[in-house]
């Protein structure tokens, strides 16, 4: 193999692993999308839970000062 094949492979598995390092990072955008959303999905869970128990969002709830 000469040094003109060796560098076309180089090259090659350069432009391969690029590719791949492009595809990986499209899908952990798509994954960090979903965690987001699910997050924000449990909040409103846990808000609309937090108010059928209590009546009352936590955030409308006062603190009783003691005199």
């Amino acid at each position: 193999m000469g040094v003109t094949d060796k560098m076309w492979d180089a090259i090659t598995t350069v432009i391969k692993m690029n590719d791949k390092v492009e595809r990986l990072a499209g899908a952990v955008k798509t994954q960090q999308d979903k965690i987001e959303n699910l997050t924000e999905r449990m909040i409103r869970l846990e808000t609309a839970l937090e108010i059928a128990l209590t009546g009352k969002p936590a955030s409308i709830r006062r603190i009783e000062h003691k005199k």
